[in-house]
């Protein structure tokens, strides 16, 4: 992963950043069972579906809104895929026991998919941007407020943290 680019602008660096969140997601395929699936640590409401589900969620609900364009999870019908329907439809954030504990599934290959595809949506976004487009404004309920580019980057953020917190969970339950 190192050294892939020389000459890097803002762009570039989130593209890249958001590439790894992908590449993380694919090197868990195979390697999550279905008990370790629908988990919770020391009774904690997010379970690692909860957090694989909730990290492509954060990244599609996002982009679409900045993008002014259609979820990838209703695009690429991920609803019926996952058998969340409307359960799956939010962003995870305020979610109540219930309602993170709603979050289940029978295997992580489907989510998988949603994080690649998720990331893919982020990645056809970028390419529409300028350097110039990063400055802009978007969002005034803030102090300071949020810049397009500062909103990228907490996107890649809350995803690289999920993605690890899978990836530190795994190896407490083997």
């Amino acid at each position: 992963m190192w050294g892939r680019v020389s000459s890097m602008n803002a762009l570039d660096i989130l593209n890249d950043s958001i590439t790894r969140i992908g590449e993380y997601a694919d090197s868990l395929r195979g390697k999550i069972t279905a008990d370790q699936l629908n988990w919770h640590p020391c009774d904690h409401d997010n379970s690692i579906a909860w957090l694989l589900w909730h990290t492509g969620r954060e990244i599609d609900l996002q982009v679409a809104h900045l993008w002014n364009a259609t979820q990838v999870w209703e695009s690429g019908s991920y609803g019926e895929k996952t058998g969340l329907g409307k359960a799956g439809a939010h962003i995870g954030y305020g979610h109540t026991p219930e309602e993170a504990r709603a979050i289940v599934a029978d295997d992580a290959s489907v989510l998988l998919d949603y994080i690649v595809d998720s990331v893919d949506f982020f990645k056809a976004y970028l390419v529409t941007l300028s350097d110039e487009d990063l400055d802009e404004i978007i969002d005034r309920n803030w102090d300071p407020a949020v810049s397009r580019g500062a909103r990228l980057v907490s996107i890649v953020d809350d995803a690289a943290q999920h993605i690890g917190q899978v990836q530190y969970v795994l190896g407490m339950k083997k």
